[in-house]
């Protein structure tokens, strides 16, 4: 069965008559003999939508019963049973109710269109996914219900409906979209003339794209290789040079000549990597193009104008604006240039712009010394063999070897070219090429000590040397070359690698990755500068090694990040090939002093929101808990106060007691708000001494009935380091937290046992218990399971114990008591064993 087809109305904001349009279309399609239905529409109440509803077979609505209420949603299994050739699907980003088919309705929808039926449907702007943070910049309200942008790509068919700002509002004050009590709300919100023009601007913008994209795509079916100019898009060719940036700037102003001009900046580079232009100088025109609102793209070519061609074809451009060529006037003997070959081979479809500049006639520059990369040591043999090896051997083979032959000596003179190039390159070589092939004619052919030859195959031998010698020598170069080539991008990729796993991963820090720049290139040190403005001082967020740069103009390398970040080197100036790798832990140093900042922006933000969820625990703690026994204190002194009840011996003590539980509980609490308050300041100081637990223990117990505890800690337990008094408050907060939660007649046991270094108090009660996923929890201020009708605290026993537990070293945790109810384990280190002391020792040695 066939896929049935989409289409959609798409509209900018509420009342732009997306319904209306598409209910417009289902009459025409009616009209000329198609099955079309009502699948879902929602007309909201007016009138002139309502009445195009007549006429149309409507599909009965599925109710659904949520919370006490009845709704109605599409019901797509009639829809699927009755199987129209045409379904209307109004308002596709629509969330269904729960206990619907599915969650939204444009997943109602792709069940149609897998059934083979068409839909017709209609969507805002503002319910695109991809939109809704734009949406809420604009408008200042999330929209809730969204739908995914593929879903609306997707479509076979896209119509904007489209109206302006004015007359949309006039609609509203008419009363044709909105009931009249919400027009005035509705026209001084939302419907703002400034909320409507953006949003109509990013329908408009959004169809474009999606109209480009079928363009795109319809070329690329058809295979036309022709520009057409549906747009203007101006393709700029960059080298790398300083005239990169009036290139742009010239291209943006041509953009702004045409509505919808797009401006996409290119540098190629060549495959063999051996070329490439300043990697700071790409990143300033990449920065320009990018804020001027166009794209930077980096290609890969040999042939630059073919690549550059193709690109602006690719992309159907219009225009390529192009600088003229900064070669010499002697340079032109090699070929008509870039710029001229372009021009040539563009057609009359793709217009060529030559731009001047500053830069006209002044050359390239010398290319980099293919020795370099050598080193001074291997240059310095290169030369030696070169030119003293042809010396060395003609002197043995004259007075060693005289009768070897010319044909052997010219293949051991081969030998010292191929040498001289393996060891310093090109240079060396055809240096040793030249002194070879002198020295052959001198010593070697007839006649003999002069460079005359008079046999004419000798001639024609000694000039196979020299180009072999010269082919072989450039030949062993490029080698060379293309082997250091292969070793340097090996190390440069296993580099990126690293940066790429730390993008990934966010393991490094910034001190991290400045050493391992320092590391990478042998630099003295490394830093990262940073600063608000343009004349305002550089600060250092990070630095690594001696003496760190306090300014980029006193480094040896210097990779600026954007216009107020820069990442300095000391020790060396490296070559420009390392350019590339700087740029790229340049890039990344940005980023992990951004991550490091936001994750302490996080952190400050969760201790503030842990703040005031302490604060707002405390208020509502404060406003009922701290109240309720204060009440009670009230109400029996005012009892005793009054004057009008005589109250009998035995109702007076009543109430005095209810005024000392009352006091007590009261004391309590705001004992527990008070330790709470030093551990969250970080300001409880235990003092730390050796304690028995049967000392400390039983005087935790207190507070509770003498007959709900059973005591169990053996005399011989070894001694505790810890706070005497910090324990003690513990385990009477874990004890009373016990005896709380469990059932009156089940004593709560206290044992305590020594496991290895440690000592374990444990508590067990009989109560209900703790769930696993809440054993946390219950240590977390101003929690109380279960909201216990008994519980008169405000929920922080437990945190205020475990608090003071871990401020003495130890733990506190939570178990399951076999048979039922929950076992609180206090775990605090022993006292370190003495050594006895040996009798009969002087308490000092002499000799």
């Amino acid at each position: 069965m066939a896929r049935g087809k989409l289409r959609i109305y798409l509209g900018a904001a509420p009342g732009v008559g997306k319904t209306y349009a598409m209910l417009s279309e289902a009459h025409r399609r009616t009209e000329r003999g198609t099955d079309c239905v009502v699948g879902f529409i929602e007309h909201h109440g007016r009138p002139r939508t309502e009445v195009m509803l007549h006429g149309l077979e409507e599909i009965p609505r599925k109710e659904i019963e949520y919370r006490g209420g009845v709704f109605t949603e599409m019901d797509v299994d009639a829809v699927l049973a009755r199987h129209p050739q045409v379904a209307l699907a109004d308002e596709l980003a629509h969330t269904n109710i729960p206990g619907s088919r599915n969650a939204k309705r444009w997943q109602d929808v792709e069940e149609l269109l897998a059934a083979g039926i068409d839909v017709i449907s209609t969507v805002n702007i503002q319910h695109l996914e991809s939109l809704g943070d734009v949406v809420e910049s604009i408008t200042g309200i999330r929209q809730q219900e969204t739908v995914p942008d593929e879903v609306v790509r997707r479509a076979d068919q896209i119509e904007l409906v489209d109206m302006s700002p004015q007359a949309l509002r006039r609609r509203m004050a008419h009363g044709n979209i909105y009931k009249p009590d919400k027009v005035d709300a509705a026209l001084s919100n939302y419907f703002r003339p400034g909320n409507l023009t953006a949003l109509r601007e990013l329908a408009l913008l959004w169809v474009a794209d999606r109209v480009d994209a079928y363009l795109t795509e319809y070329r690329s079916e058809h295979q036309v290789s022709t520009i057409w100019g549906s747009r203007e898009r101006i393709v700029v060719g960059l080298t790398g040079g300083p005239e990169g940036r009036t290139l742009i700037r010239r291209a943006a102003r041509l953009a702004e000549k045409g509505a919808g001009g797009e401006v996409l900046a290119v540098y190629i580079s060549r495959s063999d990597g051996l070329t490439s232009a300043s990697p700071k100088e790409l990143a300033v025109q990449r920065t320009l193009v990018e804020d001027l609102g166009g794209t930077f793209h980096h290609v890969v070519g040999d042939d630059i104008p073919v690549a550059l061609l193709d690109f602006a074809r690719g992309v159907n451009a219009t225009q390529i604006v192009m600088g003229v060529s900064r070669r010499k006037s002697w340079q032109y003997a090699f070929g008509p240039g870039v710029g001229a070959t372009v021009a040539r081979e563009s057609g009359p479809d793709l217009d060529v712009h030559l731009i001047t500049h500053d830069e006209v006639g002044k050359g390239r520059g010398l290319p980099v010394a293919r020795g370099a990369r050598l080193g001074r040591s291997r240059l310095i043999w290169g030369w030696l063999v070169g030119v003293l090896g042809p010396v060395l051997f003609t002197f043995l083979l004259t007075s060693a070897l005289p009768g070897v032959g010319l044909a052997n000596n010219m293949l051991l003179f081969l030998t010292l070219t191929v040498a001289a190039a393996l060891l310093g390159g090109l240079f060396p070589a055809l240096a040793s090429a030249v002194v070879g092939s002198l020295l052959l004619n001198w010593y070697f052919t007839s006649p003999v000590h002069t460079f005359t030859i008079a046999d004419p195959e000798n001639i024609v031998a000694i000039a196979i040397f020299v180009g072999v010698a010269v082919s072989v020598a450039s030949v062993v170069d490029l080698a060379a070359r293309r082997t250091d080539q292969a070793a340097r991008l090996r190390a440069e990729s296993e580099i990126l690698s690293f940066l790429a796993g730390n993008v990934l991963r966010g393991e490094t820090s910034l001190e991290a990755l400045l050493e391992r720049v320092r590391e990478t290139f042998g630099m003295e040190s490394a830093a990262m500068l940073e600063r608000a403005g343009e004349t305002d001082p550089w600060t250092c967020a990070g630095s690594v090694g001696l003496r760190p740069c306090q300014d980029p103009d006193d480094a040896d390398v210097d990779v600026p990040v954007g216009d107020h970040m820069s990442l300095v080197l000391s020790g060396r100036v490296l070559p420009a090939a390392d350019r590339r790798v700087l740029a790229a832990f340049a890039a990344q140093s940005a980023v992990v002093l951004d991550r490091q900042r936001l994750q302490r922006e996080a952190d400050q933000a969760k201790e503030l929101a842990e703040g005031n969820r302490i604060r707002t625990s405390l208020l509502a703690a404060v406003s009922h808990d701290l109240r309720t026994p204060l009440a009670g204190i009230k109400a029996a002194v005012t009892s005793l106060r009054s004057d009008d009840v005589a109250w009998s011996e035995e109702d007076q003590a009543e109430l005095l007691e209810a005024i000392e539980e009352g006091a007590d509980r009261l004391d309590h609490l705001v004992g527990n708000l008070l330790d709470m308050s030093r551990l969250q300041t970080g300001t409880v100081t235990p003092i730390i001494r050796e304690t028995d637990l049967d000392e400390v223990v039983p005087m935790a117990l207190g507070g509770v009935p003498e007959d709900s505890v059973e005591l169990d800690i053996p005399e011989t337990l070894s001694m505790v380091h810890v706070d005497r008094g910090l324990l003690e408050r513990a385990v009477a907060n874990v004890v009373e937290n016990a005896v709380k939660y469990s059932p009156p007649e089940e004593k709560i046991l206290v044992s305590a046992s020594a496991i290895a270094d440690r000592v374990e108090v444990r508590v067990v009660d009989r109560g209900t218990g703790v769930p696993d996923e809440a054993k946390d929890r219950i240590f977390e201020p101003f929690q109380r399971y279960g909201d216990s009708p008994r519980g008169a605290g405000v929920g922080l026993g437990l945190a205020v114990a475990r608090g003071f537990v871990e401020a003495m070293g130890g733990t506190l945790s939570a178990e399951d008591t076999p048979g039922g109810g929950l076992t609180m384990v206090i775990s605090v280190p022993t006292a370190p064993q003495r050594r006895p002391e040996q009798p009969g020792l002087p308490a000092t040695a002499t000799s």
